[in-house]
């Protein structure tokens, strides 16, 4: 499995590449299979993403959005993925509601990761997952020290019970279906990720590095997070 590294010359150049990427990657699924299902992350370096996103023109009746993973928290809590996503973004283009899929999280990490699966039952693989990367090499609500769904049989969503950021439960998508996307596309920005990138760049096994789709995985970084010259 192979990473791709693609270090942006500035902030002007990795958003473009960013929505490029997007772009690619819906008609690709629109020509090969008629719908386009994307996995949304968050956190407000793929926030800058959903905000250009918003200003532009796609297809969106045949969207079908996702999330890699929630907090525990009410609908409507500010805390939420979902929406974060639907203010910057959802809410502001002709995206039918019935083809978005939040993670009902509300309803605690077990009963939120149940209800979700069977929401995914019968999906194949997405045709694009966007993730972050946290400081401690995290990503979706996967973090050092618990399971990650690596295995074979593993289910497609997990429940978190004591993250290490708050809230303590989520529900999360595992490495096992994240790694079964047509593309996946991590967006990772600022200085404080350079840790963890050097990290993962050495090989080192953080939950980011678990993320295996037979086709690769593509980061889009910043100078700032990739700490040396590109």
């Amino acid at each position: 499995m192979s990473t791709r590294w693609h270090v942006a010359a500035d902030a002007a150049d990795w958003l473009e590449r960013a929505l490029a990427y997007v772009a690619g990657a819906e008609a690709e699924a629109l020509a090969a299979r008629g719908a386009f299902h994307i996995v949304l992350a968050g956190g407000g370096t793929p926030e800058t993403v959903y905000k250009a996103l918003a200003e532009q023109d796609h297809d969106w009746p045949r969207w079908r959005v996702w999330y890699g993973d929630e907090r525990c928290r009410p609908p409507e809590h500010d805390a939420r993925n979902s929406r974060l996503a639907e203010r910057a973004w959802l809410n502001r283009v002709a995206l039918p509601r019935t083809n978005l899929c939040p993670m009902p999280a509300e309803l605690g990490a077990q009963a939120g990761a149940e209800a979700y699966a069977r929401q995914l039952a019968g999906v194949g693989p997405f045709d694009l997952v966007l993730l972050g990367l946290g400081e401690d090499g995290h990503t979706a609500s996967l973090f050092p020290g618990h399971d990650w769904g690596e295995g074979a049989d593993a289910g497609d969503v997990l429940a978190v019970f004591g993250a290490p950021k708050p809230p303590p439960e989520r529900v999360t998508l595992s490495a096992r279906r994240l790694s079964e996307a047509r593309r996946v596309l991590f967006l990772v920005s600022g200085a404080g990720k350079r840790d963890a990138v050097a990290a993962w760049r050495a090989g080192g096994n953080i939950p980011a590095a678990a993320i295996r789709p037979a086709a690769g995985v593509d980061v889009l970084i910043d100078q700032s997070a990739f700490g040396e010259p590109s």
